[in-house]
């Protein structure tokens, strides 16, 4: 199995062997390592190119990419800094990947790689970890996504993506196209395109520009996300809602904007 570190599964079409985790101690072996830089838009590698190495995200995002037999893309997952992508129990990769933004990677030889893990109990136990705790969320997503309606699959999206805070409110980067969003939770990109419209226009988020957003009412996108319909939330009057987006902005632009 090769697997990229940190991700979820969007859809129960990919094998579990696929599933992804978090490897913040794991990411230790690789500081040694001289960076290299991929433009956006870019391929790591390809699948069913040879898994002769382990890569770790310092700067920027990828997405881990898989093709289905009918010609249709899945995204598999957005990778970040301090993830890890290619660790394999298989001789090939199953998923490309490729520079969603400009990208720093470290590269370890798999073969280095797996002497190190075998090498150290450490290591070896939180790999081992990682991978159950991983596999069992990533079924567990599959799931969920698999039955989920838009609005669900959109907030628990903006929920795992959310990771600063500016002022009183969480900020969600998304670097990505929507194309990439729609991808990765098995919707068309006019169906993100409306739902996220839908979330502006009753004050949940403020949308800063195509690649920010804030959080506005985190209650309602948690509550959303565990299956309550958005239109159960009564939307502010616009005026507020305009209100609370020149806020958002405002607050973006005092605090400045982290780069992507």
């Amino acid at each position: 199995m090769n697997m990229p570190l940190r991700l979820v599964q969007p859809t129960n079409q990919i094998s579990i062997e696929d599933a992804p985790f978090g490897t913040t101690g794991l990411s230790s072996l690789f500081r040694h390592l001289p960076l290299e830089r991929f433009a956006a838009g870019t391929s790591v590698f390809w699948e069913g190119d040879k898994a002769t190495q382990v890569f770790e995200v310092v700067c920027g995002m990828v997405r881990a990419v898989r093709l289905l037999s009918d010609g249709r893309r899945i995204i598999v997952g957005f990778l970040r800094p301090g993830d890890l992508l290619g660790v394999s129990f298989k001789d090939q990769y199953v998923y490309t990947v490729e520079a969603v933004t400009k990208v720093e990677l470290r590269r370890f030889p798999r073969h280095l790689f797996e002497l190190e893990i075998a090498r150290q109990p450490t290591m070896r136990e939180l790999l081992f970890s990682k991978l159950c705790d991983e596999m069992t969320a990533a079924q567990d997503q599959a799931v969920l996504l698999s039955r989920r309606s838009a609005d669900e699959k959109l907030a628990s999206f903006l929920l795992r993506m959310a990771t600063r805070r500016i002022g009183q409110h969480m900020v969600v980067d998304l670097p990505m196209t929507r194309q990439d969003i729609a991808d990765y939770l098995g919707m068309t990109i006019e169906t993100v395109s409306r739902t996220t419209t839908k979330f502006a226009g009753s004050g949940i988020v403020a949308i800063a520009d195509r690649h920010i957003m804030t959080i506005l009412r985190m209650d309602a996108l948690r509550s959303i996300a565990e299956g309550e319909e958005c239109d159960s939330w009564i939307a502010p009057s616009m005026a507020k809602v305009r209100q609370q987006t020149a806020d958002a902005r405002q607050s973006m632009d005092e605090h400045g904007r982290q780069p992507h």
